[in-house]
């Protein structure tokens, strides 16, 4: 049987530069910048999100080189990233950072139905952010 462990959550984009100034600029995350640009489809960029996990911005074209699979359009809807905070107002910080750096606020924070308090961003290549405070999860 094979033991559940993500350690690399790898998200395309169509400008790397550009994703790693919001992220880096942005956002705040601290990363070492684009490496691999020695190899053919080997730029990509990394960010430490917590022991044993480290996000990967990697152009989508040689995304879909390595997969193998032909590139396709960008889709917002296919999977949307969770950042967990420590407080509602936590919350309405990050979102507002996202949003000096280039994002697209698309659905401003606000109290949710079980109790908790969320908002959504769309980063310059169109994934999608929710950043949330629950009161029942460590932040």
């Amino acid at each position: 049987m094979m033991r559940p462990r993500l350690t690399v959550l790898t998200l395309g984009v169509d400008d790397l530069p550009r994703a790693v100034a919001f992220y880096r600029d942005g956002l705040g995350w601290p990363t070492p910048g684009i490496v691999g640009q020695e190899f053919a489809h080997g730029a990509v960029a990394f960010f430490d999100l917590q022991p044993g996990l480290r996000l990967a911005l990697w152009p989508r074209a040689d995304l879909a080189h390595d997969a193998g699979v032909p590139a396709g359009p960008r889709s917002a809807t296919e999977c949307s990233l969770g950042h967990n905070v420590a407080s509602a107002a936590a919350v309405d910080d990050v979102m507002a950072a996202a949003a000096r750096a280039g994002a697209a606020v698309v659905k401003p924070a606000g109290r949710t139905f079980w109790g908790g308090y969320a908002g959504y961003f769309q980063d310059p290549d169109g994934h999608l952010w929710e950043v949330v405070w629950n009161p029942d999860w460590e932040g």
